[in-house]
């Protein structure tokens, strides 16, 4: 009887550590999931774009939403920089700035000793909106949502999660770019503004720009990326595959539904205007903020939804989705451009689609800033590295001495 309820017993107390270690592992799982940031960037999204749907560049509206994302970034503990600008005909914008200072990099100088170095990354998104509101038609409900109160979303997100993440050794640059709609004025002053060393400074500029009306989010480099002889440049494409590393391998479609596709297009033409015949596959013609750091010749990483799957430039668009072809399929600068209406249309089986979109594509900007800088290595992977050397040369001097 005693040797039954030990049996007993023990069968009891096995089920209880399984189901321990199920709830552990399912914890764990819940943990590890990746992109895991809540509603908090959709739900700022939507605010400023119900807020201030009307934000076009120099407007007072645009104004009154650059101050809503400066108080946010403050409640988040930044100091922020305002950046004023003014129009050529001297209407006035702002930039909203913040800047987290990192500890650079090192290289080993081939004497025994280290290179500091200091690397820049900039991650940016436009704030205003393509209408004000008399050039609006009575029965729309436009504001903006995608183009671009969406990448304001990341900017948030960002700024929030990033302090997770630790010292990424970069020096970075969150900004909300004013005046997106005049040319991109606002990246132009913003980057016009840096020292000479700053500007050769930037490892990367990372750009976030309408990620919700589209049938699929896309990261491009950009057009510096194509050589004369219409192949491309590896470097000036390396954090753009890195970014896709950290979607493939963390498998952020199967677990967050989330794919970050590529352009495949294939299309043959001339892209940069330098007489070669160029392939049309990993770049972008929709030209956004990150314009200004490519023709400066930074590399950068644009981020933007649409559909690029056509064998003619003149059919790319951002969706096929039969209730958005008012303006044939371009959504993005046009009246369609409303929460109200891409909500509808978009978040289907009770899936928020703008809150994915943000979430991911700031955790595919911020893991490919974990990944580190090309040209050296933090300094906490620097000691690391010489405590492994040492161990390395300890362990063959142990074995050296115990064959003698």
């Amino acid at each position: 009887m005693r040797k039954e309820m030990k049996r007993l017993l023990a069968i009891l107390l096995c089920l209880v550590l399984g189901l321990n270690l199920v709830a552990c592992s399912k914890s764990e799982a819940a943990e590890q999931k990746p992109a895991d940031f809540g509603s908090y960037g959709a739900d700022f999204a939507r605010q400023l774009a119900k807020k201030y749907p009307y934000r076009k560049a120099y407007s007072g509206t645009e104004s009154e939403a650059g101050e809503m994302i400066k108080k946010e970034f403050e409640s988040l503990g930044y100091k922020v920089e305002t950046q004023n600008f003014t129009s050529i005909y001297g209407s006035n914008s702002a930039n909203y700035i913040i800047h987290i200072e990192g500890s650079g990099f090192v290289e080993p100088d081939g004497k025994g000793g280290v290179n500091e170095i200091k690397k820049k990354v900039v991650i940016g998104a436009h704030y205003d909106s393509a209408f004000s509101a008399d050039e609006v038609p009575e029965g729309y409900t436009y504001d903006g949502i995608s183009d671009n109160a969406s990448g304001v979303g990341c900017l948030v997100t960002i700024a929030k999660e990033i302090k997770n993440y630790g010292d990424l050794g970069f020096d970075i640059d969150i900004v909300a770019f004013g005046a997106g709609g005049d040319e991109f004025r606002g990246a132009s002053q913003y980057f016009d503004k840096l020292s000479s060393e700053e500007q050769k400074q930037i490892e990367v500029m990372f750009c976030i720009d309408s990620i919700y009306a589209g049938d699929k989010v896309y990261a491009s480099s950009g057009l510096n990326s194509l050589s004369t002889d219409g192949k491309y440049h590896y470097k000036m494409r390396r954090k753009l595959y890195q970014a896709y590393d950290v979607a493939y391998n963390d498998m952020l479609s199967s677990k967050n539904g989330f794919n970050l596709y590529y352009n495949e297009s294939n299309i043959k033409m001339d892209l940069n205007g330098d007489g070669y015949e160029d392939t049309y596959r990993e770049v972008s013609l929709n030209e956004s903020d990150y314009s200004v750091f490519d023709s400066h010749d930074v590399p950068v990483v644009f981020f933007d939804s649409g559909d690029y799957f056509f064998d003619s430039i003149d059919k790319v668009k951002e969706t096929k989705n039969l209730n958005l072809q008012e303006f044939d399929g371009k959504i993005a600068g046009t009246l369609l451009d409303s929460s109200e209406v891409l909500d509808e249309v978009q978040n289907v089986d009770d899936k928020d689609i703008l809150e994915i979109r943000i979430n991911n594509v700031s955790y595919c900007i911020m893991g490919t800033l974990k990944k580190g800088s090309d040209f050296g290595m933090t300094h906490a992977e620097y000691e690391e590295s010489l405590k492994k050397i040492e161990t390395t040369e300890e362990s063959a001097t142990s074995s050296s001495v115990a064959q003698k």
